[in-house]
This record gives C-alpha cells, sequence and structure tokens, in this order.
C-alpha cells in the first residue's frame, strides 16, 4: 500500500486547510486588502504547501527509495541526510 493511500486522511485534511487559505487569500484580493495582508496569506499559503510537499517527501524516500534500509546503515544514514536537506530547503 502507498504511504499516501495509507496517510489519506492526514494529508487531505492537509490539503483542505491549505485550500481554506488559498481561499481566503481570493476573498483579501476581492476586498482590496492591503499588499502587506495579501503577502502574509500568500506566505502561510506557501508554507503550508511547502510542509505538505515536505511531509509526502519525507515518506517517498523511507517508503520507496530506502526501502529496507537497515537503521545506522550507510543508507539509511544516506536517507535521513536526504530528509534533513529537504526539510530545510522547504523551510
Amino acid at each position: 500500500m502507498a504511504h499516501t493511500v495509507r496517510d489519506k486522511r492526514k494529508l487531505l485534511n492537509r490539503v483542505n486547510r491549505i485550500g481554506g487559505q488559498v481561499t481566503a487569500l481570493k476573498r483579501a484580493l476581492d476586498s482590496g486588502q492591503e499588499c502587506g495582508q495579501i503577502l502574509g496569506l500568500i506566505a502561510a499559503a506557501r508554507g503550508a504547501m511547502d510542509s505538505l510537499m515536505a511531509e509526502v517527501l519525507e515518506d517517498h524516500v523511507r517508503e520507496h527509495a530506502f526501502r529496507g534500509a537497515r537503521p545506522g546503515s550507510k543508507a539509511a544514514d544516506a536517507a535521513e541526510e536526504l530528509i534533513d536537506v529537504i526539510r530545510s530547503y522547504l523551510k
């Protein structure tokens, strides 16, 4: 079973929150909010999307790219290093 299927409810909850943030952004634009508010809403939506991307990528690395890597092995260490780089990049 793919990790996205196993974690479907959790991922869909995140997507629904992102949808709410995008809807709030649309309302802010429609109502003529100040650019500072608009930028804040864009940053929040982007942060939420980046967090979703990091979560799915982390699971992908563990479940597909390094499946079966024994804890403490070079492969497991490489997986953790890659996950750390992904998290840092998406912050």
